[in-house]
C-alpha cells in the first residue's frame, strides 16, 4: 500500500478519535454494562465478516484473471471500508485499490471493474434483506415515505451502475466519449483554481478501453458471479447477526422481524446519507469519471 495512503488513513483515524472522544467515552461506559460473552461473540462474527469481505474481492479478482493473496485483499477491503465511512465517498477506497493494483502490476481497468462489481453485488445482496425488511414494516404499518424514497434512490444508483458496466461491455467507444465529456467538464470546473488540465481526454478513452477489456475477461456465463453474490449476501446476514448479538448483550427483547427490519432500515439510512453527501463529489451521477480521477491520482 502506498505510503501516502497509509498517512491519510492514520490522519483520518486520529482525527476521528479526537473529535469523537466524548462519544468513545460513552461507548466504553455502555460496553461495561453489556454481557462480555455476547460482545466477544459479536467480535468473532465481525472477524468472520472481514474474512468474507476479502473472499469476495479474491473471487472477483480471480474471475478477472488477477492473482492476489486473500490476506492482502482483506486488509485492502477493510482499509477501503474505513476510508469510505470516514469520507462518505467510494473514490478514496477505489484509489487505494488502483494504487495497490498499479504497484502489483494489475491493469487499472480490471481493478475498476472489480470494484464496480463488488458495489453491484453488495447492493443486490442488501436488496434481498431490504425486501424482507419492507415486508416487516408493511405488516407493522411503519413504512413511511422516507424509507420508500431512500430505497428508490439506492435502486436507481444500482441500475445506473449496472447500465454503465453494460455500456462498457457493449460499446467501449461510447463509454470513452462519455468519459471524455466528463473529463472536459471537470477540467472546465477546476481550471480557474489549478490553471491546468486536471484530467486527460486521451486517458479517458484509454481508461474506457481498459474497463471494457476487464469486463471482456469475465467468463460469459452469468452464474460465475453466483459465488461472490452469495458471499456478499452472507456478509449482510452476518451484520444482522451482530445486531442481534448486541440486543442479547444488553438483554433487550426482540423478534426476528425487529432484527431484519431494524438492520435493513438502518443500513438503508446510512447508505442513502452517504449517497446524498457524495452527490457533490459526482459519486452517484458519474462513478466511472470518479474512477478516472482515482486512476489518474494513482499514477501520480
Amino acid at each position: 500500500m502506498p505510503k501516502f495512503l497509509i498517512v491519510i488513513i492514520l490522519f483520518l483515524a486520529i482525527t476521528l478519535i479526537i473529535f469523537s472522544f466524548s462519544e468513545l467515552q460513552r461507548v466504553v461506559l455502555t460496553l461495561q454494562q453489556a454481557d462480555f460473552w455476547f460482545v466477544l461473540l459479536a467480535v468473532i462474527v465481525e472477524a468472520g465478516w472481514a474474512f468474507i469481505l476479502g473472499s469476495i474481492f479474491h473471487s472477483l479478482y480471480s474471475l478477472l484473471g488477477m492473482k492476489e493473496g486473500k490476506r492482502r485483499l482483506t486488509l485492502l477491503g477493510l482499509a477501503s471500508t474505513f476510508l469510505g465511512v470516514v469520507t462518505s465517498t467510494a473514490v478514496g477506497g477505489l484509489a487505494m485499490f488502483l494504487a495497490d493494483g498499479r504497484k502489483r502490476g494489475h491493469p487499472s481497468g480490471k481493478v475498476t471493474v472489480a470494484g464496480a462489481l463488488y458495489l453491484l453485488l453488495d447492493y443486490a445482496a442488501f436488496f434481498c434483506l431490504l425486501a424482507v425488511g419492507i415486508v416487516v414494516l408493511i405488516r407493522r404499518n411503519n413504512l413511511g415515505p422516507g424509507e420508500i424514497s431512500a430505497s428508490l434512490i439506492l435502486l436507481a444508483v444500482a441500475v445506473a451502475l449496472g447500465a454503465i458496466l453494460y455500456l462498457a461491455y457493449k460499446s467501449p467507444v461510447a463509454l470513452g466519449h462519455g468519459l471524455a465529456g466528463a473529463a472536459r467538464l471537470i477540467n472546465r470546473l477546476v481550471r480557474p483554481f489549478i490553471h491546468r488540465e486536471y484530467l486527460s481526454e486521451a486517458r479517458a478513452h484509454e481508461f474506457a478501453g481498459e474497463v471494457s477489456g476487464g469486463l471482456g475477461s469475465l467468463p460469459e456465463k452469468p452464474r460465475t458471479l453466483l459465488i461472490p453474490f452469495l458471499l456478499a449476501l452472507l456478509n449482510k446476514i452476518l451484520l444482522a447477526v451482530i445486531l442481534m448479538l448486541c440486543f442479547l448483550a444488553f438483554e433487550v427483547p426482540f423478534t426476528a422481524g425487529t432484527i431484519v427490519g431494524g438492520f435493513a432500515i438502518t443500513y438503508l439510512s446510512s447508505s442513502s446519507l452517504q449517497l446524498r453527501l457524495a452527490l457533490g463529489s459526482w459519486k452517484v451521477s458519474c462513478p466511472l469519471p470518479c474512477a478516472l480521477c482515482a486512476s489518474t491520482s494513482a499514477r501520480l
